[in-house]
């Protein structure tokens, strides 16, 4: 389980929090299997690390777009080392063409919903008669 916890996307930044004693290591931004940019640690007060990365904005686009934060012992500018400790992921979905995909999933849901509640309904007048 990772000590990471994301804050969320404001302006452009993705923002969490690292909860341990110890200073990370070098912090890297991934998407689509390519290093995107070094991800700043900075420590807090009472005690962990508030994280942030810039999300390039040529990085987003129509469709569904993951992000992962990743950390390793690598330098400045490499790729990611094999071996490198996912800490956490962010995804974005965006655009029009989304809008049918979410509208299906959405009946399909209603539809699973109302099956349950008909077996629940089917249960229940089972154990009462």
């Amino acid at each position: 389980m990772s000590d990471f916890e994301s804050l969320g996307l404001r302006s452009g930044i993705w923002q969490g929090v690292l909860r341990r004693d110890a200073a990370p290591g070098r912090l890297v931004l991934v998407h689509m299997g390519s290093r995107l940019a070094e991800a700043h640690a900075t420590e807090e007060p009472g005690g962990g690390w508030r994280i942030a990365a810039a999300i390039p904005p040529e990085r987003l686009s129509d469709g569904v777009q993951s992000f992962l934060l990743v950390e390793d012992q690598g330098a400045e500018g490499e790729a990611p080392q094999p071996g490198a400790q996912r800490l956490g992921s962010l995804t974005l979905i965006a655009g029009e063409l989304l809008d049918d995909d979410l509208r299906a999933e959405l009946t399909l849901m209603r539809a699973e919903l109302e099956l349950v509640k008909k077996e629940l309904r089917r249960l229940a007048a089972a154990v009462a008669g």
